[in-house]
């Protein structure tokens, strides 16, 4: 075992649990005030999961009043408390990049049976 894999080892998150494209996810996020410190939770579909190791990162959607907000997190970053699985989907492809161009009820992912 080399060095960079011992040392990715040492700092990888195993307490995320397992998520794909396509889930919809909860991610609670460690937000920093000054002194204090809040969690705050951002709710949406994954789009994309990319790189590998510790620069792992997965950008999740969300529709908020009308506007399409995205986000791309760091999948074993210290500000990201735990990632919920709220719903399963099944899709056809890695990236759903063609829900920007969608809204309303084309935009739904169809749920995993």
């Amino acid at each position: 075992m080399n060095v960079m894999q011992m040392v990715e080892d040492r700092h990888a998150r195993k307490d995320i649990g397992p998520f794909g494209v396509g889930d919809t996810v909860k991610v609670h996020v460690i937000i920093k005030e000054g002194d204090k410190e809040r969690v705050q939770i951002f709710q949406g579909d994954v789009i994309a999961k990319r790189g590998r190791g510790l620069s792992t990162t997965f950008t999740v959607r969300k529709i908020s009043f009308g506007i399409g907000v995205e986000k791309i997190f760091p999948l074993h970053s210290k500000s990201i408390k735990k990632v919920e699985v709220v719903r399963s989907t099944k899709v056809r492809r890695a990236k759903l990049y063609y829900l920007r161009a969608l809204k309303g009820k084309s935009a739904r992912l169809r749920e995993d049976k």
